[in-house]
């Protein structure tokens, strides 16, 4: 018995028009096969998961480089030009001394005041800047997404290793003032390392995360500043938690989730590494751990979050 093989179906003849031959239609299922058989891919379609990340890896110095350049530019235009990615954070420490430290005392019983401000208004603008960047990662470069093929994460990214670049030029600024107020070097300032690295991996995902919401939802980047702020005064940066919520004012339950706050951990664990006064008995329990649980989370899910919609970014 000789066996056949099933011919690949035929396309359904169209009827002739008067301006040429029948043109053959197909349905969509035949379609996609036809596309597979001659290794056709959907354009743009998102690679998988490890494939996305050796992509990502082939273009660091795409990211690099354009970090660079957004820092580079960002005060190109201002006549004191780069010496405003210090001035920035210094004045803002300087209005918050004035309006948190001298009008509303805060300073009172919180030893190296200034120390533990400008430290604190320094880590906070660090978190808080990624996160605006990452709202303009997609919209802000949309000719570029549009116009090449390449890993969309390496907009988020860039950006938040932008705000990372322009953090250490602000600690040399730190490093002066802590010098000026007694604060000595110590081997104990070599913590600031690792907490600065998880701060910045927490910083990279939720730029990814805020990157996508806001290519789908711009509006979401007009709330940002309001969520930010409220975010920024439960979290420390112009005064002691721990003298606030002193006492039984405060439920134990509200305690908790704002000494394990991320934003709110990374600042004291960096304020604990630079200032003599500040101490790990002002920390919480397991305050790394949480620290290190915080920044693999956002890091992780973050990436993952924007990787699901890379297929979306540009179109509409």
């Amino acid at each position: 018995m000789v066996s056949q093989t099933a011919a690949p179906p035929s396309p359904a003849p169209s009827p002739e028009s008067a301006s040429g031959p029948a043109v053959p239609t197909y349905a969509p299922g035949e379609l996609a096969a036809l596309a597979a058989r001659h290794g056709l891919k959907v354009s743009g379609a998102r690679p998988s998961l490890p494939a996305y990340v050796r992509q990502l890896w082939g273009r660091r110095h795409f990211i690099t480089a354009f970090a660079t350049a957004k820092l580079t530019a960002q005060y190109s235009q201002a006549k004191l030009g780069q010496i405003w990615q210090i001035m920035t954070p210094l004045l803002n420490a300087t209005v918050y001394y004035f309006i948190f430290g001298v009008l509303m005392n805060t300073k009172h019983g919180v030893e190296d005041f200034v120390p533990f401000l400008v430290t604190g208004v320094f880590i906070w603008t660090f978190t808080s800047s990624s996160i605006t960047a990452g709202t303009r990662a997609i919209s802000g470069n949309i000719g570029l997404v549009r116009a090449l093929h390449f890993p969309r994460a390496s907009l988020p990214v860039a950006l938040a290793l932008q705000q990372l670049q322009q953090l250490l030029f602000s600690l040399g600024a730190l490093a002066l003032i802590l010098l000026a107020f007694g604060q000595y070097p110590r081997p104990a300032w070599l913590l600031a390392v690792p907490a600065l690295a998880l701060q910045a991996l927490f910083n990279t995902g939720l730029s990814m995360a805020m990157a996508r919401l806001t290519a789908k939802t711009p509006d979401i980047a007009q709330l940002t500043p309001f969520v930010l702020r409220t975010w920024m005064y439960s979290s420390g940066v112009m005064w002691s938690l721990d003298h606030l919520l002193a006492g039984d004012r405060v439920p134990r339950a509200v305690l908790l989730v704002l000494e394990y706050n991320p934003a709110a951990l990374f600042i004291n664990l960096v304020r604990c590494a630079l200032i003599d006064s500040y101490t790990g008995d002002q920390l919480p329990p397991f305050a790394w751990a949480a620290a290190a649980g915080w920044a693999l989370l956002c890091g992780v899910a973050g990436f993952v979050y924007f990787w699901k919609a890379e297929e979306t970014y540009g179109r509409g």
